[in-house]
């Protein structure tokens, strides 16, 4: 017999995540990462180093922001095989913050100290989005995937040369988010106009800006 959660149960469970997405090493992936052993790195000096550090902060915040919309927006969803995508996209968002969080660990680097304010507007966002209809929501999806997708692409282009770890890393990340944007297309989901997509690139720039060093 299938249990019937209660309210206490989900409340828990909504905890749960939280902790998992902002407490580092928490976040445990279904799937290998990338950066497998015979993937090496040639050597990086110390500036490049830190470069590498603040683009990965950047990605990892953003794996922290997307698992705040997911978990927003599946609060609010109206049909239950809306929730249930929102849930499957979030598990693999789950692998790229495990992802991240790793390769920082082998950088030396950290986490950003701002996700707690991020993970906050994320997931308002999120619930909003939900509580104004699946259309909406899974449009925002879309658009939020297709502009991560473009971060990746130039964050691959900036990563010094010899950081094939952190590269491969976030090509899995890039196919896994185009997947994610297709689907949510495919669902129904809005195709957002030109002036929305930009006030969203306005705000990334203000995360990516102020993550790259806290």
């Amino acid at each position: 017999m299938t249990r019937q959660y209660s309210r206490a149960d989900d409340l828990i469970h909504q905890f749960d995540t939280v902790l998992r997405t902002l407490v580092p090493r928490a976040a445990q992936p279904s799937r290998p990462s990338p950066a497998t052993d015979d993937v090496e790195d040639e050597a990086l000096d110390e500036q490049e180093r830190q470069h590498a550090v603040g683009l990965m902060r950047i990605n990892h915040t953003g794996e922290v922001c997307a698992q705040a919309l997911y978990q927003g927006q599946g609060l609010t969803a109206k049909l239950p095989e809306i929730r249930g995508q929102m849930e499957e996209a979030a598990q693999e968002e789950v692998d790229h913050l495990a992802w991240c969080d790793a390769r920082l660990q082998e950088l030396d680097g950290r986490t950003s100290l701002l996700n707690p304010l991020f993970y906050a507007a994320s997931f308002g966002i999120g619930a909003v989005a939900g509580a104004v209809g699946d259309r909406v929501s899974l449009g925002f999806v879309a658009a939020t995937e297709e502009q991560v997708g473009r971060h990746l692409d130039e964050h691959m282009e900036k990563l010094p040369s010899g950081d094939r770890r952190s590269r491969a890393v976030l090509r899995q990340m890039a196919i896994d988010e185009a997947h994610h944007a297709q689907q949510a297309l495919e669902a129904g989901g809005a195709r957002f106009p030109a002036p929305v997509k930009a006030g969203m690139t306005l705000m990334s720039k203000v995360m990516t800006e102020s993550v790259y060093k806290l």
